[in-house]
């Protein structure tokens, strides 16, 4: 009977102890010791299909491990922005100015185009005896019954055009709209038929200095590159 006493207040003793050692462990490093806890199954399982199936979606994976492998990474993705470059048509509400459909059609200063050739008096002068120019404002043709010189107009996707010269087949609504190259005239336009917006209309002149501090406008340095491709001044 004595060795039964004895036998079940040692056991007694070793739980309490087991107890106090659990207790402590707990205390100090705030882990509850659960085996279940590190089975090297419950980790890699989640790795191998919930996050692989969440990066291929492009979604965050639903669990409730606070595994910083896990919490951080969709933290850095989604932090990621693609600022896209402001357009001048996101800026200017050319909708309260007139629209008119036109016929559009790139073309050069060269012979294919034009019929000189560098060296003679008049290439690359229009008209109106402004150099031919692709910038900000550009110097297109027009047929000036309709569209006089000196009549700015807005056209998508090339930019302002300054109507600066004429052309024997040019009939109506229709434009030359004026290209440093042959290369730009099939890459970025060949021929198109849209609405343009009628910012101002011409008086019949225009002059290298107007068409200048048109180009010189401060506050569409910005939108230069949009469609000259070239860096502010």
């Amino acid at each position: 009977m004595t060795k039964i006493k004895n036998t079940a207040k040692r056991a007694g003793i070793l739980l309490l102890f087991a107890a106090a050692l659990h207790a402590t462990f707990y205390h100090i490093t705030g882990v509850d010791a659960k085996i279940a806890d590190f089975l090297p199954e419950t980790s890699s399982a989640y790795h191998s299909t919930s996050w692989s199936k969440a990066m291929d979606l492009g979604t965050r994976p639903q669990s409730n491990s606070l595994h910083p492998a896990y919490s951080a990474a969709p933290m850095v993705l989604s932090s990621i922005e693609h600022v896209q470059p402001q357009s001048i048509e996101s800026k200017m509400n050319f909708s309260q100015y007139p629209k008119a459909k036109v016929k559009a059609t790139g073309y050069t200063a060269g012979y294919e185009s034009t019929g000189k050739k560098p060296g003679n008096p008049s290439y690359g002068i229009t008209y109106s005896g402004v150099k031919v120019k692709r910038d900000l404002y550009s110097t297109v043709a027009a047929d000036l019954n309709v569209f006089p010189v000196g009549t700015i107009l807005f056209i998508p996707d090339y930019g302002y055009g300054v109507v600066a010269d004429k052309g024997g087949a040019i009939k109506g609504n229709e434009l030359d709209l004026f290209y440093d190259t042959v290369e730009e005239v099939y890459s970025n336009w060949g021929k198109k038929t849209l609405d343009v917006y009628i910012i101002k209309k011409g008086d019949g002149k225009l002059s290298e200095k107007q068409l200048t501090n048109l180009n010189e406008n401060k506050e569409l340095q910005v939108f230069r590159q949009q469609f000259t491709g070239k860096s502010m001044h």
